[in-house]
């Protein structure tokens, strides 16, 4: 083989080397821009989490990926449970402050690559991790948390690997995880009643189908309570408006103390309140019904600084046990309609009282 001959032989392994690199740079790109997309295309707050933990975890092929975010006022909680009906997803930790990992978040400010040990611990338990990569996540240039990617390969990250796509993928995750909370907030604000705290009409119109078709799925029963003040509109036009607003924050209040986490409470509208049970027969509901009632009468309301009133409430219990294949919308309006007609009999006979809804006529219209 002449001098020539292995010159070129050398320079055609150089372009099949560089070749071979510009192929895995261009798979590396290509699969880091997908994942700054399907960060950016979460669509509630509840998707960007799953996202950021197990479709991360995909994405990398890793045993391991968690969230860490400070939540000092338990905000981000409040609008999981609120618009998703959920707790904190696996995954996720939300913490009071980042001060009690006080190994892993004191000098971070770029990713950190290395191996496992004790201070990432607490945030990737579990699994035979050997090398980790932790992405600060950060907001106005305030820490506010991280991704931790854990691998069972100890050179999977390590401190001589890039950093660059890595600490791009923290800047776009921290981006989209205030765009979520903020629209969330925004979200919350259009389904929560300003006066009372209590969600609103349209929120229950939409987790009343909601929960007449989790109780097709499972067969199980759902109750509704109508609750409507008495003579509230002697309460506004003897003692004013403010005071009306008062005894609606306070009933609210008082009912609030027995409803169960796993209900469904809202204000429907002027002096009515809402609650649904799910899988609650009406005696249980009607039990439930009678407990509201008697705390509301039980203390009188203070509504200015010399004067109380002793407020009396009307309710109407409806269960049923919704037909499987049966239209979820209409089932959750002849609910409804069967607990507004029972409480309206209530208030015919002589209020402060409960009374359940026919059994055969819930029977009739939800069938």
């Amino acid at each position: 083989m002449t001098a020539s001959d292995k010159e070129t032989k050398a320079l055609r392994q150089r372009l099949a080397t560089q070749g071979a690199e510009a192929t895995a740079n261009e798979l590396i790109f290509k699969r880091a821009h997908e994942r700054q997309l399907s960060i950016l295309e979460a669509d509630s707050l509840l998707s960007l989490f799953e996202y950021l933990t197990t479709g991360l975890a995909n994405s990398y092929g890793i045993p391991a990926c968690t969230l860490v975010l400070c939540d000092p006022e338990h905000e981000i909680r409040h609008l999981l449970s609120a618009l998703h009906d959920t707790s904190v997803p696996p995954g996720v930790l939300l913490v009071h402050r980042l001060s009690v990992f006080p190994q892993l978040y004191d000098s971070l400010q770029k990713p950190w690559l290395g191996p496992f040990n004790n201070a990432h611990r607490p945030v990737l338990p579990g699994g035979d991790i050997k090398s980790v990569a932790i992405l600060p996540l950060a907001r106005e240039h305030c820490l506010i948390g991280s991704i931790n990617l854990g691998a069972t390969d100890p050179q999977r990250f390590t401190a001589d690997y890039a950093t660059d796509i890595l600490e791009h993928l923290g800047s776009i995750a921290s981006f989209a995880l205030e765009n979520a909370v903020n629209r969330a907030r925004l979200r919350l604000s259009g389904l929560t009643d300003a006066l009372t705290g209590w969600h609103n009409r349209r929120y229950l119109e939409v987790r009343l189908t909601e929960e007449i078709a989790r109780a097709q799925r499972s067969g199980q029963w759902i109750s509704c309570l109508m609750i409507d003040i008495d003579r509230f509109k002697q309460v506004n036009d003897t003692y004013g408006h403010l005071a009306g607003d008062e005894v609606l924050r306070e009933v609210a209040l008082r009912i609030a103390t027995q409803v169960r986490g796993s209900d469904v409470a809202a204000r429907f509208g002027g002096e009515e309140f809402v609650v649904l049970l799910p899988d609650t027969e009406d005696r249980l509901a009607r039990n439930l019904a009678e407990r509201v009632r008697r705390v509301v009468r039980a203390t009188p309301i203070l509504i200015e600084a010399d004067r109380a009133l002793t407020i009396t409430v009307s309710a109407g219990v409806a269960a049923a046990r919704p037909q499987r294949h049966g239209d979820a919308s209409a089932q959750g309006k002849a609910l409804l309609e069967a607990a507004d007609s029972a409480m309206y009999r209530a208030k015919k006979t002589g209020r402060d009282r409960v009374l359940s809804a026919r059994s055969v006529s819930i029977a009739n219209e939800i069938d």
